[in-house]
């Protein structure tokens, strides 16, 4: 029987191979926004992996908008030139269709990296700036609090949006992500734990989602008719006054009338009160509730390791697409394993063919 994970798949005009997505990854490796060697050696070899669709790390349309100051922006002549480098070789030597997740961390931006006091804010003193918010919440105590957006300042981080968009059309890219997840700035409006608005932009459902869909309408209008756009939510917020699964169905209905094209559903992120049963693909029942709610295509994420797993999430249609994160970082040629142990066959580099076709890798596999 041929395999589900590996069967092509169209969303718009774009064609992929097979249905396994490396989901978007910060890698904190950025000079100024702009791409370096590191971002080289790391993408270039995701692009090779045989995965159909690679999705580079959330990439920020302003310099405040970054989550720690080494992180990834499309907001610069120098960044689209550092990244169409990086495109350049992972088109010459990969086969994996190449899409960006455009981002702006609000009121999460401005921290140290992960690895330095656990991504606590940055001081004035380290390089640290003031941050943008929904409201003038803060995320945390010892957090600053964001200034809330006014009229200007809304209009400025759309027209940011926009702007990267079409930097990414320039480049050639083929697909956006639109980020609206983790406690970000957009899915700071979605949530009612984070949006204490009183204009058209806060208090009920319409108008908590209004700003979000105004974004991903401008964003829409810049993309080429011929390419896909999606976006990434948080299905939940997992707080007794958050965000839920059947308000994002509604939200998600709205965006497919704008011409959304799938949706990648995570969860979380908002709240460090957050209390998340953890578990391997314990997000997928989300991915198959949004597909069926809002009948669009959606992307499961999180903790999918094996291949027999990602092969049922798609055989059984819980999802369209299954994207990958830790699983390709610890092993970044997963869906060769995959293909061997699936019976598919997958895209490889030919200076890697003593590797892919051999006989130890099948029997392992059990091909």
């Amino acid at each position: 029987m041929d395999s589900a994970l590996f069967s092509s798949t169209s969303l718009r005009r774009t064609t992929f191979a097979n249905r396994v997505v490396i989901s978007p990854m910060c890698q904190y490796s950025a000079v100024d926004g702009s791409a370096t060697d590191w971002h080289l050696v790391h993408l270039g070899q995701m692009a090779m992996s045989g995965a159909g669709l690679l999705i580079l790390e959330a990439t920020h349309v302003e310099a405040r908008g970054r989550i720690t100051p080494k992180c990834l922006g499309l907001y610069s002549d120098d960044n689209e030139a550092a990244l169409a480098r990086v495109i350049a070789f992972c088109r010459e030597h990969g086969s994996a269709k190449l899409g960006i997740q455009l981002s702006h961390a609000g009121r999460k931006g401005s921290a140290r990296l992960p690895w330095d006091q656990r991504g606590a804010p940055l001081s004035a003193d380290d390089g640290g700036w003031p941050t943008l918010g929904c409201s003038g919440i803060r995320r945390a105590d010892g957090w600053p609090v964001p200034e809330a957006l006014d009229a200007a300042g809304l209009q400025a981080v759309k027209s940011a949006h926009v702007d990267a968009t079409r930097r990414a059309d320039r480049l050639g890219l083929d697909l956006i992500e639109v980020n609206a997840a983790h406690g970000y700035l957009l899915h700071e409006f979605l949530s009612p734990h984070s949006n204490a608005r009183d204009d058209a932009y806060g208090g009920n459902l319409e108008n908590r989602m209004r700003y979000p869909l105004e974004v991903f309408a401008a964003m829409r209008a810049e993309w080429p008719d011929d390419k896909p756009m999606g976006v990434r939510i948080s299905a939940t917020d997992w707080l007794d006054d958050g965000w839920e699964p059947d308000q994002a169905a509604v939200f998600c209905r709205a965006l497919k009338t704008l011409g959304c094209d799938y949706i990648a559903v995570s969860t979380g992120g908002l709240s460090l009160d957050q209390v998340i049963p953890l578990g391997e693909g314990h997000q997928v029942p989300f991915a198959a509730e949004i597909r069926k709610a809002a009948d669009i295509p959606t992307m499961a994420v999180g903790m999918i390791y094996q291949p027999e797993h990602a092969e049922s999430i798609i055989a059984d249609q819980q999802s369209d697409f299954v994207a990958m994160a830790r699983g390709m970082l610890f092993h970044p040629h997963w869906p060769w394993r995959a293909a061997a142990a699936l019976g598919a066959e997958v895209d490889y580099p030919p200076q890697y063919v003593r590797a892919y076709k051999s006989k130890w890798l099948r029997d392992i596999e059990g091909g």
